[in-house]
């Protein structure tokens, strides 16, 4: 076994019996279940539940931020998050990977390879983030200079870096537990443990900012010891259930040059095509701090509506990932391609559903993010931009997810590479004549841009499945 025998901690031994992948006769990704509705909620309806988590402290965030009695301090703590997520989301290949990499052994009914494919990452894992920590001086000088805000700003995100980079280690090992319990399809499994750290979370900030008030630092001071707790929590969860499963560790194979070749590569892909992401939404962010500290915190609340949004979406397509990914790993043509053609009827009625929320409650929901008039004016100018956002963006989650599965990330990468430069080309044609509205038309223009790029590269995927 990978971790020897396991002794559980007391409270997560409740759970162990969600994370041990099922017996191999429930593994082959056959056709047999024809209820494929059933089958997407039952992976969607959790992780949508775990996916809106994130944004919702996200939300949380803000909205502490939000009763203090600046503008700086929501834009402190919206561009320290923007950092976190440049660093983290950067990182997201030890999710997105180990969940291509997890759902093809699990539809192969490869044993060995399911515990290879929980360790590779969680060693990348640990490596990573302790690189960051040992580098936190000068990405932090780095990072402030690129976001360019304004000295009260910059102060405050300087306060929630020194205490967040901390985390790095936990948030990173995070990202792969919460992709290997995706790729065996336990979803029920990823929404306990996502609903700890994120509930943890929310409760610390509420204790250390409004109950203690620690300000900006008590927001960082929150998320680390949650993301750590969490961390911990899952280690012993996941490592505990495979405990469970039959068979041994293949240290052999866990070295084997060819697969760690394989991982490298799809890694290196994700990295780049998260990195061109964030670094989207880095700029816009940055480029909506030129027009000053309320139009910043305008957008912060925006944005936060966005993440809630794609998150909620993601719901769908990680189902596509998983099931697409299972079916893809055991070959069967048939199976990947209702696969994605329901998540994809699913992710446009869960869009609908989203823009119409937006357009009758968005008002109110800006209100509670901030008691400020100036910032609440701001937000409110710019929201139908994040009413037409569901729409456009839901093609490219859900294609996103199909890719992932299927490991054919090179596609991907330069799909995104493509959307960046549509990204910054109308950034540069938009922004002069149309202000703060022809940047939020660019990041529409981007989106758009990530789904038809997929689309292109799409039937030859399909084409692959199954073949040789």
């Amino acid at each position: 076994m990978i971790a020897g025998p396991a002794t559980p901690l007391p409270a997560t031994s409740a759970i162990l019996m969600t994370v041990s992948p099922p017996p191999p006769t429930e593994l082959r990704p056959g056709d047999r279940d024809s209820d494929w509705n059933r089958r997407i909620w039952r992976l969607a309806g959790p992780i949508i539940l775990a996916n809106l988590t994130p944004p919702l402290l996200g939300a949380v965030d803000t909205s502490v931020g939000g009763q203090l009695p600046d503008p700086s301090y929501i834009g402190g703590v919206a561009v320290g998050s923007v950092i976190f997520s440049f660093l983290f989301w950067g990182f997201g290949f030890l999710r997105m990977g180990t969940t291509g990499f997890t759902a093809q052994a699990f539809g192969a009914e490869d044993k060995e390879e399911l515990r290879a494919s929980l360790l590779r990452p969680l060693v990348l894992a640990l490596g990573f983030g302790l690189l960051l920590i040992l580098l936190q001086s000068p990405v932090r000088l780095i990072a402030l200079w690129a976001m360019d805000a304004s000295a009260e700003v910059s102060g405050h995100t300087a306060d929630y870096f020194d205490i967040r980079i901390w985390s790095a280690p936990a948030a990173l090992v995070n990202y792969a537990v919460l992709g290997w319990l995706l790729g065996v399809q336990r979803a029920q499994a990823a929404l306990v443990l996502q609903l700890l750290l994120n509930g943890l979370n929310i409760l610390l900030d509420l204790i250390f900012v409004i109950g203690l008030d620690w300000g900006v630092p008590g927001v960082a001071w929150a998320t680390l010891l949650a993301e750590t707790t969490a961390a911990v929590v899952g280690l012993a969860v996941i490592l505990g259930g495979l405990d469970r499963l039959p068979g041994r560790a293949d240290w052999e194979r866990l070295s084997d040059p060819a697969r760690l070749a394989a991982l490298m590569r799809v890694n290196v892909d994700i990295f780049l095509r998260t990195l061109c992401l964030v670094l989207a939404f880095a700029i816009f962010t940055s480029e909506g701090a030129g027009f000053g500290d309320v139009v910043l915190a305008g957008h912060a609340i925006l944005l936060h509506f966005q993440a809630l949004v794609a998150h909620g979406l993601d719901g769908f397509a990680h189902a596509a990932e998983i099931l697409a990914g299972s079916a893809f790993g055991a070959g069967n043509r048939r199976t990947f391609r209702r696969a994605v053609v329901v998540c994809g009827l699913w992710g446009l009625a869960g869009a609908l559903l989203a823009s119409l929320a937006l357009l009758l409650t968005g008002p109110w929901l800006i209100a509670l993010f901030t008691s400020l008039a100036q910032v609440r004016l701001a937000a409110e100018s710019y929201l139908w931009w994040m009413i037409l956002s569901p729409l456009v963006s839901v093609w490219s989650f859900l294609l996103d997810g199909v890719f992932i599965g299927a490991t054919r990330t090179a596609a991907m990468r330069n799909a995104m590479l493509l959307s960046l430069a549509v990204f910054l080309a109308a950034k540069w044609l938009l922004l002069p004549p149309l202000d703060n509205h022809g940047l939020w038309l660019s990041l529409m223009l981007f989106m758009a841009a990530r789904a038809l790029t997929l689309a292109v590269s799409y039937t030859a995927l399909d084409a692959s499945v199954g073949t040789p």
